[in-house]
């Protein structure tokens, strides 16, 4: 079985919650970036052992969140040393609205992966897009980049959709099947 982190910061428990999905879906390793933009004791190591690292951030203002930035600026130790070259990445985000400017947190995240050196995987989702779709149906919002949820801004982490916590399940799950097929 391949060696899956998923790194991620949260504001308000609902990027929390699709990182327990992707998780679910990866049978990954949770790795919180805190507060304060810090991983935990031994975060770096787990993150240089990982087979794959999948990476998540609310986006906040058009990107991912400020916690989630000192990350990555602090990640460019492994960067120099291409620690984590050919190692698979992927990414997801949550915001308040439909749109809500998530693909650049996910185009971010992406260039993050490729100035590592990594090998990138999308959600293979299609969406659903036809007259008859519903807003809990499996990757209504469309993406195909990374795994993106919506969740009002007045909603509890508590009340986030189904069909995106189950978007984000089958994303970590086709992240670890195409890790192991690359470990072949």
């Amino acid at each position: 079985m391949a060696d899956i982190v998923v790194v991620y910061h949260s504001g308000y428990g609902h990027t929390q919650r699709m990182a327990q999905a992707v998780a679910e879906g990866a049978c990954a390793e949770l790795l919180a970036i805190d507060a304060d933009g810090n991983l935990p004791d031994g975060g770096w190591d787990a993150l240089d052992a990982a087979d794959a690292i999948i990476m998540g951030s609310p986006t906040y203002m058009g990107t991912v969140s400020w916690q989630f930035k000192k990350f990555a600026d602090a990640s460019s130790k492994a960067w120099f040393a291409q620690a984590w070259k050919d190692k698979v990445f992927a990414g997801f985000t949550n915001s308040a609205t439909m749109n809500g400017d998530k693909l650049s947190t996910l185009h971010y995240l992406f260039t993050l992966a490729m100035q590592h050196s990594g090998i990138w995987v999308g959600t293979g989702l299609m969406p659903s897009n036809s007259k008859s779709a519903q807003r809990n149906d499996i990757n209504y919002v469309g993406s195909f980049s990374g795994a993106m949820a919506q969740s009002p801004s007045d909603a509890g982490a508590a009340e986030m959709l189904p069909g995106d916590l189950e978007t984000a399940r089958l994303f970590g799950a086709r992240v670890a099947e195409v890790t192991q097929r690359l470990r072949g």
